[in-house]
């Protein structure tokens, strides 16, 4: 078995994340060597290179499906100049369903309607889908059936956050209880029994409390209140025909 100098290990791990294409779990890094460093091991060489990064224009971060190397939010602006093509916009009534499921998950279509108090445009769920932002769970023991709509692990990535615990309060977002005073009043249904392989996909319900030993520090309200600062009228389009009227667009860019 060969046996590696630290610094050499340090270094083949710190290109490995610098070259991967998605974030690399403690499983894949230790595949580098062969399952011949242990877990702990690996979690120290990412402390140590966490540490030696610091303070640069890139930072090593945990998210929820694993490590990688990110440029940091106070150098995002500049690096956008060379690539000027505009995030995508959110109407309003996205993100407010984006963050009644956030906050709320597991949650049905209904409970989406009941709190913001108007009916949900199938086109707004399929467009946080497609995004890959949410998805099915499993069906609520109900009428019906209705299905159960959570976040991904994606959707977290995207943000930069290791754990739903990292959420901002709603106090200080833009989508806050003030503009949605049902979200407190609503305790979402357990997963019903028939969920299946839905429940085995990336939605991180079932890890998000246990599964990350070493947690970031949460993320602050303007983790959000930046992602949405680039607000611009517009008027309905046909997809939100029913939402409430003079909803603003609004720009959601993911994490470099």
């Amino acid at each position: 078995m060969e046996v590696l100098d630290p610094q050499d290990a340090e270094r083949i791990l710190e290109a490995a994340l610098l070259c991967a294409s998605q974030p690399m779990t403690v499983r894949d890094m230790r595949q580098l060597f062969d399952n011949a460093v242990s877990a702990d091991a690996v979690r120290g060489m990412l402390d140590k290179l966490s540490a030696q990064w610091f303070g640069r224009g890139v930072e090593l971060r945990e998210l929820a499906s694993g490590w990688r190397f990110q440029t940091r939010a106070d150098v995002q602006a500049h690096l956008d100049r060379l690539n000027p093509e505009k995030p995508p916009k959110y109407t309003r009534a996205t993100l407010e369903t984006l963050a009644i499921i956030a906050y709320k998950q597991p949650v049905t279509r209904g409970d989406i309607e009941d709190i913001r108090g108007v009916t949900v445009s199938s086109n707004i769920i399929k467009q946080l889908e497609d995004r890959g932002w949410v998805e099915v769970i499993g069906h609520r023991d109900a009428p019906g059936r209705p299905a159960l709509f959570a976040t991904t692990r994606q959707f977290l990535d995207d943000l930069g956050l290791a754990s739903l615990a990292q959420l901002p309060t709603l106090e200080g977002l833009p989508v806050s209880q003030g503009l949605l005073p049902g979200l407190d009043d609503l305790m979402p249904d357990a997963v019903s029994d028939d969920a299946g392989s839905n429940a085995e996909q990336s939605s991180i319900l079932e890890t998000e409390l246990g599964a990350i030993e070493a947690p970031l520090e949460p993320a602050s309200a303007a983790t959000f209140a930046d992602a949405q600062s680039d607000v611009v009228g517009a008027s309905m389009t046909s997809s939100d025909a029913f939402e409430s009227p003079g909803s603003d667009v609004v720009s959601f860019p993911s994490a470099s």
